[in-house]
């Protein structure tokens, strides 16, 4: 059976976001860790090269593989800051509509920048998915499907 390509790993998360290129990233980055750890309770692991972790759950997949992966998580990508939180949960549009500039795709929230958005919102938003989670989790072992809700629906 194959094993996960991503998996926690020692790097330490201050080194990667110290380490950068942009001092706007950097920041939005040291907030966002912040703020995830506040809400999990959790310190931050580094998943593959350029994943920030907060948390761990375990997953199952329909032939019966089962995965840890972080509750939530982020990933400054080139493009924009990548937050692993579950946008398309439909009990968190009202929050959306109130979130700032944004995209969605698939289970990533997508920001330019973090002053884009209501940063008090965006923490809602985290403690929402984590709460979310936590509730899957205590029942059993979420499938994918379960865990992320899908959907191609973009906002702005």
């Amino acid at each position: 059976m194959a094993e996960a390509k991503t998996k926690p790993t020692t790097q330490s998360v201050k080194d990667f976001i110290s380490k950068l290129p942009d001092k706007q990233t950097r920041d939005d980055c040291t907030i966002i860790a912040k703020l995830m750890e506040e809400v999990t309770k959790h310190k931050g692991v580094m998943w593959g090269t350029s994943i920030v972790g907060y948390g761990t759950t375990t997953i199952k997949y329909a032939g019966g593989r089962e995965a840890d992966w972080p509750m939530i998580a982020f990933s400054p990508r080139k493009q924009s800051l990548t937050l692993y939180i579950n946008p398309s949960d439909p009990n968190k549009a009202a929050l959306l509509s109130k979130l700032g500039k944004h995209k969605v795709s698939g289970v990533c929230l997508h920001i330019k920048r973090l002053p884009d958005v209501d940063v008090p919102t965006l923490k809602k938003f985290i403690i929402c998915e984590v709460k979310r989670i936590k509730r899957l989790s205590n029942a059993e072992a979420p499938t994918p499907e379960k865990l992320f809700i899908f959907s191609e629906k973009k906002k702005k």
